[in-house]
């Protein structure tokens, strides 16, 4: 009898994964068998299902929703990407109200965020390269400027851009600098430091009234490229407004002209442009110029607030270079996360 005991028992327990697996299978067949015979999975959910077509319609047109009121259309573009949150909600909706018609009807969502933004869900850092780039907004009340300096440059770029500088707050960034930077120049607002002479160093008008923008010619060893450094005007969101940005489409334009009539091949543009890569009002930026991060980068490289970053509005954009890698950097006093890509400026074996 201890025996029989001792070997029933012994069996139980080696029965273990199995009795599991059962378990699983038993709690699927419960799901399923719920749904089966029950003809009213079809008329179920059918709020859902219009909510999920709706959803995927403005995610796949987010270009022809208008700018006339608010900027509703910039606005949406801004915060395309979290759209996507919206699927799992109606999925488990979905599910509690055992709605077919709901699940099949999400499929289009899901395609349409995956067509727009499944590409920045994988790693497609590559390698090499010859110039490191960065730019970062340090905050005007930024309290410890010179820490803020120090970790930017710690991150080994070749040429620094950095916007909002306080001008009682340069001769900081300045002195922090120097040793890394032997070359820097600063218009307005907005600085350029650089490991590579720099000249041709000239404000650039994006039509506000002060500088915000320059222009500067740097002298790489592979080769000169035109850098550009531009912190485009804020935007706000306000209740009886909408979205406001019309200063800040007025200056993105600007931009777009002067970048458009450079002369030299090769243009970076670093800075704060208050807008997404969605944003159909950075288009006479956008169109001429590439994102590192949207084509090497790892993710969507949000950069703003650095506290719960939700939008990429720091950017990196760079023709007639190639990039290889894109990414943003840790944290400082500022609240823009500061960004950082590698590209290579000799592209004569490419």
């Amino acid at each position: 009898m201890a025996q029989q005991a001792y070997m029933t028992d012994t069996d139980s327990g080696d029965s273990g994964p199995e009795r599991r697996g059962t378990r699983i299978r038993r709690l699927l067949g419960r799901v399923v068998g719920g749904w089966r015979g029950d003809r009213r999975i079809w008329r179920r959910g059918l709020v859902t299902a219009v909510v999920a077509i709706l959803l995927a319609a403005v995610m796949a047109a987010h270009s022809r929703i208008p700018n006339t009121i608010g900027n509703l259309g910039s606005l949406t573009e801004t915060f395309l990407p979290w759209f996507g949150l919206l699927v799992p909600v109606l999925l488990v909706i979905a599910l509690v109200r055992k709605s077919a018609t709901a699940l099949i009807a999400l499929v289009l969502p899901v395609s349409v965020w995956l067509h727009l933004f499944g590409g920045l869900l994988f790693d497609k850092t590559g390698s090499g390269g010859d110039l490191t780039v960065a730019t970062h907004n340090v905050n005007a009340d930024n309290a410890d400027p010179a820490g803020t300096a120090r970790a930017v440059a710690a991150a080994g770029a070749d040429v620094l851009a950095l916007e909002e500088l306080k001008a009682s707050a340069v001769p900081t960034y300045e002195k922090a600098l120097e040793e890394k930077y032997p070359h820097h120049a600063v218009v307005g607002t907005v600085g350029l430091w650089s490991k590579y002479p720099i000249s041709a160093v000239r404000p650039v008008d994006i039509e506000m009234g002060w500088k915000r923008a320059m222009r500067a010619t740097v002298t790489t060893p592979s080769g000169q490229i035109a850098v550009y450094v531009a912190h485009l005007p804020s935007v706000r969101v306000k209740l009886e407004a909408g979205f406001t940005a019309r200063q800040r489409d007025r200056s993105a334009e600007a931009l777009g002209a002067a970048i458009s009539h450079e002369k030299l091949p090769r243009k970076i543009l670093l800075g704060d442009l208050n807008g997404t890569m969605n944003d159909r009002s950075l288009t006479a930026i956008t169109a001429q110029l590439r994102s590192p991060q949207g084509a090497v980068g790892d993710g969507f490289g949000f950069s703003w607030p650095a506290s719960f970053p939700m939008a990429r509005i720091d950017q990196i954009l760079v023709t007639g270079v190639e990039p290889t890698t894109s990414w943003t950097l840790p944290a400082t006093g500022s609240d823009h996360l500061p960004i950082a890509a590698r590209v290579k400026v000799d592209t004569t074996d490419s």
